[in-house]
């Protein structure tokens, strides 16, 4: 069975996370952009779990589905949690993911948890021990978690950032490196980037949304082809195999907002080349540049670009509908008209990633404006210009360049 994952969202507990985060809505927006098994996200905080409880019935196979309402969508219990910690002189910032298979194995972790900290602070806690111990604590409790560093280049919260990180698993997790099966890429890199570094090879690679509003559930994923079971879905990705891992769904990673390096106060960004020469100051202030993620792994990488193993799980790189919707149209993309068009291309077509993904032009075309289906074959081919993310600001991507969208097909929509 395709099993279309996103791993990593948050609830409405965490910290800058829209008030739309619950499991009703979640699921709707599951369904809208085609992804079936969610993450809960934030299992660690009180309030939040009591609504997992309270709303989740398990499928007897590790995963739970909706009490009242629609069950095709399934979730699998998860947390993001933070360790902030010194280590080898340097203070050290990682997030990582915990998967667990049932709610029994969520109440022993969160009990070992909370002896270090109040995890109804935030749905993402912070703690002040390593992210070994972590691996230790969590591993002593159930073989059957996953732990999963968490976009794992981005500057200042990442296992290889280049603010805080190490420069290799065993470094940080020493005698537990075995254990650690999987890294999330992030936004801000893709499985090519990553495939630059051996270090990684025996390491799968998944991606996630890190969804904090539900619009942004889906933006990247992990699509596997195995039983519908959580032990089916670890056992895939510890294995790598492609015949059960298919394909990952990307940003174009330019579109991450930490991809290039930069300095946002004074709007300055740089590829790693620039940043050299500038001996990583910035040209109009002098403070030290905000390092990105091709950078870091530039620094780390020993094979040249475009160099792939054999055996990597492939990469589909992805625009979201809406965004190509807004372009297409000339309008905001948070613009009621193009929430409006996005609805309607959805019930034609029955999912955002069916149509970005999987149904053929001469379908499309049956019910798509002739702008919009451009655009799609545009992000399909890789034809598009994008102004690469730096320093927290999203990259821009453009399908059209300085094209305007003709009158005609604007106010069709109206």
């Amino acid at each position: 069975m395709r099993i279309v994952a996103d791993l990593h969202i948050h609830s409405k507990y965490s910290r800058a996370t829209s008030r739309e985060m619950d499991l009703p809505t979640l699921v709707r927006w599951a369904r809208l952009k085609g992804v079936n098994l969610l993450g809960t996200g934030d299992f660690t905080h009180p309030t939040w779990l009591a609504e997992l409880r309270a709303q989740l019935v398990p499928d007897g196979a590790g995963l739970f589905t909706l009490r009242r309402g629609p069950t095709e969508v399934r979730f699998m219990l998860t947390v993001e949690v933070s360790n902030v910690f010194s280590q080898g002189g340097r203070l050290r910032r990682i997030h990582t993911l915990l998967f667990a298979p049932s709610f029994e194995v969520v109440a022993r972790i969160n009990l070992a948890l909370g002896r270090f900290g109040k995890l109804s602070s935030d749905g993402r806690p912070t703690f002040g021990f390593s992210a070994r111990e972590l691996a230790e604590v969590v591993l002593e409790i159930s073989e059957e978690c996953l732990l999963v560093p968490a976009h794992a280049w981005t500057p200042w919260y990442s296992i290889f950032g280049a603010s805080s990180g190490f420069d290799s698993l065993e470094e940080c997790y020493g005698d537990l490196t075995p254990r650690i099966h999987a890294i999330e890429t992030g936004l801000s890199s893709d499985p090519a980037m990553n495939r630059r570094w051996s270090a990684l090879d025996r390491i799968a690679l998944l991606s996630n949304s890190d969804a904090h509003s539900p619009q942004r559930i889906g933006r990247e994923a992990s699509v596997f082809d195995t039983e519908f079971t959580y032990p089916a879905i670890l056992d895939a990705i510890r294995a790598r195999d492609t015949a059960r891992f298919l394909f990952t769904i990307e940003f174009f990673p330019e579109e991450g907002k930490y991809h290039f390096d930069g300095h946002r106060a004074c709007g300055v960004l740089f590829a790693p080349a620039e940043t050299r020469r500038a001996h990583g100051r910035c040209p109009e202030c002098g403070r030290p540049l905000t390092v990105g993620v091709l950078h870091r792994v530039e620094s780390l990488a020993d094979r040249p670009e475009g160099y792939r193993p054999s055996g990597a799980v492939p990469a589909r790189h992805l625009v979201p509908l809406a965004e190509i919707v807004a372009e297409a149209l000339g309008l905001g993309a948070e613009s009621a008209a193009v929430e409006a068009e996005y609805l309607r291309l959805i019930e034609q077509g029955g999912s955002e990633l069916g149509i970005l993904l999987d149904l053929p032009e001469e379908e499309l075309a049956r019910f798509t404006p002739p702008r919009v289906l451009e655009g799609i074959r545009r992000v399909r081919g890789g034809r598009l210009t994008i102004t690469p993310g730096y320093d927290g600001v999203y990259g821009v991507i453009r399908l059209f360049g300085e094209e305007r969208a003709p009158a005609s097909e604007q106010m069709a929509l109206f």
